[in-house]
């Protein structure tokens, strides 16, 4: 056969970049967009077809449901992978801040997510994961450190495995990471004895390292048995030994997860160094040994198989991949779906979604809290669309807690008074002929573990979504009464940046009382200090400023959680501030940063 000069070079290049018996080749699979594809109590591998039992932070296809077929990832009409060819789904649990003084938990930020797709050094032909295949590596029971200590493990080879970690990068590593003498059951987990910046367990110090945040460490093993299935999470794969896989398993890429958490946004509300820690996984734990992952293969097979052969691009990313079948999403858009569990995930809470208890370090967990209510169709969808009400049973595990109600603008036959034009329910004296008012309700006995009261359940079966909603209060509204906030104008919605970057600077988190935040007392707070501009979040957040720094006015459905201290009023979303300007103060300034959102 006849070779180009340019021909031989390319088939250099690309058999210098696939992976050997001799080094690892490796290349990063990057996620774009804002935020994550959803998050939410939602995990089809151990709760399929019902509320999981805790709240998980997920990326990749939307195609992802309560519960999934093999094929059903491939059906993704977009992915939040960079990777248009990669519509898999990676997931762990989410994260929350115990506030030492106040108890209360809040939510934190994941700040980004990378995985690693590792081609190992092996005589075994490595190959692409096969669709539908389901990866669980870690035990959401465990309270106590691994026997093996604080020591990565990964292959069988070398001992049990080790595969979770955590890795704490800072600016002053001078301070040990972990106590000396911590036996990881006593507030504390335990050092890694060859990585000073790593351990098992949650460490006690704040993670400042440059763009690097506490950071979870997840390895996931690369041997598959096609005997034991796709479907069969809990024997189908194990690590290599020395290196290679069992006759008759087949060699996959070895993932690992990097998820950072914005932890550093409460490093002024604990004391380090103390050998305890404010943080807590979503299903109750407060030590981290029951971190884990999870992983639905929606790889098209040919080009995760390219990559595995030919891609040596690192840290870069696949991005850079020669030959990338399929290509790129833009990365200025967003992935993204709706959690089927309307709940309050984010923000601050009594409680962590799905009313999980706090354990305590040392006592592993007996079991999973039982799921409440009866089961929920497990048709698959087919690509998101916008909801219709088809159903009315309710959603297996779903707590009727702290959800907002629903509502729809419809047409009033007569103008309401105090409207301003601009927005319902806002002051300043036009009227306007749009309020809010319910959506019809079918009605049904409330479950058990929603407390007393009537409850609706709306199931969306073309995206699997199902919201519960309590029908004892009146529909809220966008604003107070217009005496009761006079001077202020409500400017509309507004996306938040929940990290370090706040629309509203001026004054975080104004005190107006837990569970008692309204608008009216939000504004009433921040006029008397002097600021222009007040905002509420998540149902019972307030906010003061006056300017809004890098941020884009969103639609005012996002901004649809009633107030903790006045249910008939409407303060804000997840992450959608609702924005009131007093109106001496003149005109809005602010930065937007241009971006598209789904």
């Amino acid at each position: 056969m006849h070779f180009t000069k340019s021909s031989l070079l390319a088939a250099l290049a690309s058999s210098a970049s696939a992976y050997s018996a001799t080094q690892r080749t490796f290349a990063v699979n990057h996620f774009y967009g804002k935020g994550p594809l959803v998050s939410g109590r939602m995990d089809p591998l151990t709760n399929p077809g019902e509320a999981s039992g805790h709240a998980h932070t997920i990326q990749g296809g939307n195609a992802f449901a309560l519960t999934m077929t093999d094929d059903q990832a491939l059906k993704s009409t977009c992915t939040s992978s960079l990777v248009k060819n990669d519509k898999s789904n990676y997931w762990t649990p989410s994260l929350y801040f115990k506030d030492p003084k106040t108890g209360m938990l809040e939510s934190v930020e994941m700040f980004y997510m990378n995985v690693y797709y590792f081609f190992e050094p092996t005589t075994d032909k490595i190959k692409a994961f096969p669709p539908g295949l389901r990866i669980l590596i870690g035990d959401p029971k465990l309270r106590t450190p691994p026997k093996t200590g604080g020591k990565n493990i990964l292959d069988l080879a070398d001992g049990t495995p080790q595969p979770i970690q955590f890795t704490c990068p800072r600016s002053n590593p001078s301070t040990p990471l972990y106590p000396t003498n911590s036996d990881g059951l006593h507030g504390v987990g335990i050092q890694d004895p060859g990585n000073k910046g790593a351990g098992v367990g949650f460490p006690d110090q704040n993670c400042d390292g440059y763009a690097s945040p506490l950071r979870a460490d997840i390895h996931f093993p690369s041997c598959y048995n096609p005997a034991a299935g796709l479907q069969n999470y809990k024997e189908n794969m194990q690590f290599p030994t020395k290196g290679n896989c069992p006759e008759g398993w087949i060699h996959t890429p070895h993932m690992f997860y990097e998820v950072y958490w914005n932890t550093p946004v409460f490093k002024d509300r604990w004391t380090q160094g103390q050998g305890t820690q404010p943080f807590v996984l979503s299903n109750g734990d407060p030590t981290g040994y029951s971190l884990h992952g999870d992983f639905i293969a929606g790889w098209d097979v040919n080009t995760l198989q390219q990559i595995i052969d030919n891609c040596d691009a690192g840290d870069s990313g696949m991005d850079k991949c020669p030959g990338l079948i399929g290509g790129l999403h833009d990365s200025s858009t967003s992935c993204k779906i709706q959690s089927p569990i309307q709940e309050t995930i984010f923000g601050t809470m009594s409680a962590l979604p799905g009313k999980n208890p706090i354990g305590d370090w040392g006592v592993n967990v007996a079991g999973s809290p039982p799921a409440a209510a009866a089961p929920v169709s497990t048709a698959a969808p087919s690509a998101p669309a916008a909801p219709s009400p088809t159903s009315t049973k309710p959603i297996k595990g779903a707590v009727n807690a702290e959800v907002p109600t629903e509502v729809k603008p419809v047409v009033s036959p007569a103008p309401v008074a105090g409207d301003n034009g601009d927005a319902p329910g806002a002051t300043g004296g036009k009227a306007s002929s749009t309020t809010l008012t319910k959506a019809p309700v079918a009605v049904q006995e409330a479950e058990a573990t929603g407390g007393p009261g009537v409850v609706t359940s709306y199931v969306y079966t073309t995206e699997m979504f199902y919201k519960t909603v309590t029908t004892d209060a009146a529909a809220p509204v966008a604003t107070g009464s217009s005496s009761a906030i006079a001077g202020w104008t409500y400017t509309g919605c507004y996306e938040d940046d929940t990290g370090a970057n706040r629309v509203l600077k001026g004054v975080e988190f104004a005190d107006v009382g837990q569970h008692s935040v309204t608008n009216t007392k939000c504004v009433d707070y921040c006029g008397k200090r002097g600021f222009s501009m007040a905002g509420t979040e998540y149902g019972g957040q307030c906010f003061c400023g006056n300017s809004l720094v890098k941020t884009t006015k969103i639609d005012d459905s996002r901004c649809s959680m009633p107030c903790e201290g006045d249910k008939s009023q409407v303060c804000g979303g997840a992450k959608a501030l609702s924005i009131y300007t007093n109106s001496a103060a003149g005109k809005i300034r602010r930065s937007v940063r241009a971006r598209h959102l789904n």
